[in-house]
């Protein structure tokens, strides 16, 4: 069985375009986009399930992981808000670029260059983070036994990806790269997108049980990402590590 979830092509795409993380109208312009929905509803979950109280550091002592970090796109937010943030990520690119940023924000996130199934740390994480990555790595199923692995009893896993459907690929592949070039071509290839039921299924099989599961939309009227009923396209669920 293959143990290794790191895909080298995937890497080497992404390791390309590292300079570009931080650039908001760049390469990464539709995560830039992406990003305040993902803060928000990462945020609102982990509060309501964990109970805080803490306003000015409402993540306060939460210890998360953050998988496929990139630059830090999500990791520095999360780690603003207090909590303990260790991003990582298979690209070296990646992880210099978010080591540097978040030096230059005077920001205390453990950046490390792995997969989670290589991943050599004594911690149990209370939430991880699995934002946009499944659908780049290869054997979903070892790469989510090694995530579960990495989390505490009761624990919170996020995952957003992108659903196998038609529409999907005419709206993920076809619109976004071809047509409305907000991504280079050859980002996504539609045969690594996952359903929901399959991720359910892998899941269940290393005790995470689905939490909840919401649609994410772009309007285009308003140039911003919602939380939608809609699933056929992008996704995101949270799943109790039980």
């Amino acid at each position: 069985m293959k143990t290794n979830t790191i895909n080298k092509k995937e890497i080497e795409k992404f390791s390309k375009i590292a300079e570009e993380w931080w650039n908001p109208e760049g390469k990464f312009k539709p995560l830039h986009k992406f990003n305040p929905i993902r803060i928000s509803y990462i945020k609102d979950n982990i509060i309501n399930s964990f109970k805080l109280k803490n306003k000015k550091n409402p993540l306060e002592k939460i210890k998360i992981l953050d998988i496929g970090c990139g630059g830090g796109l999500l990791s520095e937010p999360m780690n603003r808000l207090g909590a303990e943030v260790v991003g990582i990520d298979a690209s070296d690119k990646n992880i210099n670029v978010a080591k540097v940023h978040a030096k230059k924000n005077n920001l205390n996130i453990k950046y490390i260059c792995s997969s989670p199934e290589k991943l050599e740390i004594k911690t149990k994480f209370d939430v991880i983070l699995n934002m946009e990555i499944i659908e780049h790595v290869d054997n979903v199923d070892h790469f989510l036994k090694a995530c579960s692995n990495l989390l505490k009893k009761d624990g919170i896993m996020f995952i957003a990806t992108l659903n196998k459907t038609l529409k999907s690929y005419v709206f993920a592949i076809i619109g976004a790269e071809y047509v409305l070039r907000w991504l280079p071509i050859g980002t996504h290839e539609w045969e690594k997108f996952v359903k929901p039921d399959e991720l359910i299924d892998i899941l269940s099989k290393y005790n995470l049980k689905l939490e909840s599961l919401d649609g994410v939309k772009f309007n285009l009227i308003k140039d911003e990402w919602n939380i939608s009923s809609d699933k056929s396209v992008n996704y995101i669920s949270k799943f109790i590590k039980i």
